[in-house]
């Protein structure tokens, strides 16, 4: 075996080969590394370096902390063609692909080098006679964040940079299946001056999670995955009395409304449906044409659209995009491609057979169109997570939003139309959390917040932006009065008031 991908904690790497897993190369097929899978003393132990690097960090003043991320930023561009290529070859990225996620997560490590502003409490003076009262944001402890094989470098820096700067100190639980692209710019981090202990990385399984969600000292914890985990760890936190958020799966749903630009609407959704092999909880897998004229036109000009798109190995630049993530996964979208047919939907354009020259072990799953799909379908009401767009048609735009609406799902949907009081009746009375007018992926920037609504987010608060100051942080409310010298204040029994 090339090598095995150990563990950061207080700022040393460290490897507890007792269990290990394959690392694979997706576009290949074959295996690439190992990882350790840590084991419970292990996750103790990054606790307890993060644990003893709290009471220091904590009292770093803001702008201090908030230096360190900017230095971050730097290394991070420095280092992006080397993330890239390790984006690339564990999860299948492709290039242009991988450096879109990367870019997106400096962004995130850009709001946090505002700390200093957005830590600012609220002050009221004389709020009673000689009376002020003032506000103030403080760390929680030690934190913990959870996150998936789609987005290795971008759902990370989702978190850290934002739990850090507020002051808290962060262990880090990456996807087995790629942790390297996280465990390198963890260490980038502590090269741009973050003292040791502050950021932990922890490779493991569902042994790690589980400790991180049983020990006390952990005080709030950052998920994002499929719902049926998400759901299970938002539970496990609370009951052991943790703050937590919890993001899940997604059913996005585009209309197209019938006075669409359509040409435009095929080549947003061409990149939305397909786009990282379909492998992300933005991605568009459901076009809801409004009318069957609409529906021809689109299912014609789609088929042509997908025809020059190119399948293939990370590290070729003309591709469109690359494999699945496991072979296991390769054939549980085939088994979703597979069941619509069965329940009678019409396939289109089958991307199972795919073949890549050179590379015919990899895990790939062309670009597939399935149309007259039915709310019944087991391919409608789950996941597929794969190149897989399937198209339904509906008369109305309020029997579209109902399809929606009814959906457990709540995460990302849009309308492509050029009606203004159809986009906005859409955008007032939709029931999901990330909302686009003819942009298919709306996905805030690092200065919104980012989460669904009903099954796609467990918790109160969404994942960075504004929300993730308040999440990895609690308000202090401080009332604070001088007594005039020598006045002798009598006693009140009363309610203050």
């Amino acid at each position: 075996m090339t090598n095995i991908v150990g563990h950061l904690i207080n700022g040393e790497m460290c490897n507890d080969a007792t269990r290990l897993q394959d690392v694979f190369n997706p576009s290949t097929g074959e295996v690439s590394k190992q990882v350790a899978l840590a084991a419970n003393i292990t996750v103790a132990a990054a606790i307890s370096a993060a644990e003893q690097a709290f009471p220091k960090w904590r009292n770093t003043p803001v702008q201090k902390r908030a230096r360190v991320m900017f230095r971050f930023r730097e290394l991070l561009e420095a280092n992006a063609e080397t993330i890239c290529k390790v984006l690339g070859e564990e999860h299948g990225k492709i290039s242009h692909d991988a450096m879109g996620e990367l870019n997106r997560g400096i962004e995130n490590v850009e709001y946090a080098c505002g700390a200093a502003e957005l830590l600012k409490g609220e002050h009221s003076k004389n709020v009673g006679p000689n009376i002020d009262s003032w506000s103030e944001f403080q760390p929680l402890g030690v934190v913990a964040g959870v996150t998936p094989f789609n987005f290795p470098a971008m759902v990370p820096l989702w978190m850290y940079p934002m739990a850090i700067v507020c002051g808290n100190t962060f262990v880090l639980k990456p996807s087995e299946r790629n942790p390297s692209a996280a465990l390198y710019i963890a260490q980038l981090l502590e090269e741009a001056g973050l003292p040791p202990g502050v950021i932990n990385v922890v490779n493991g399984d569902k042994e790690a999670v589980d400790c991180l969600l049983s020990d006390p000292r952990i005080k709030a914890v950052s998920f994002v995955g499929c719902t049926s985990i998400a759901e299970s760890i938002y539970s496990k936190a609370n009951a052991n009395g943790k703050r937590c958020q919890a993001l899940g799966g997604a059913k996005n749903h585009a209309i197209i409304m019938p006075d669409a630009d359509l040409d435009n609407a095929v080549n947003a959704l061409t990149g939305a449906a397909f786009g990282s092999s379909g492998e992300r909880c933005m991605a568009l897998s459901v076009a809801v044409c409004i009318g069957k004229e609409a529906q021809t036109a689109f299912i014609k000009k789609m088929t042509l659209a997908m025809q020059p798109l190119k399948v293939g190995a990370y590290n070729n630049p003309d591709n469109d995009f690359g494999p699945l993530i496991t072979q296991q996964h390769q054939l549980k979208v085939s088994s979703y491609i597979e069941s619509a047919v069965n329940e009678g939907a019409d396939l289109v354009v089958d991307g199972r057979d795919i073949e890549v020259p050179e590379h015919e072990q990899g895990f790939y799953i062309g670009a597939t169109l399935i149309n007259n799909v039915t709310p019944e379908m087991k391919s409608y009401q789950e996941e597929i997570f794969g190149p897989v767009l399937q198209v339904m048609c509906v008369d109305t735009m309020e029997e579209a939003m109902k399809l929606i609406n009814d959906h457990e799902y709540g995460n990302g949907t849009c309308i492509f139309t050029r009606d203004g009081e159809a986009a906005r009746y859409f955008s007032d009375n939709i029931l999901v959390g990330m909302v686009g007018i003819n942009v298919p992926l709306p996905v805030p920037v690092s200065y919104h917040s980012f989460g669904g609504w009903k099954r796609s987010l467990f918790g109160d608060l969404h994942a960075y932006g504004p929300d993730a100051v308040r999440f990895y942080s609690k308000r202090k409310t401080i009332t604070q009065r001088w007594p005039s010298a020598g006045v002798r204040e009598g006693l009140q029994f009363a309610f203050p008031s």
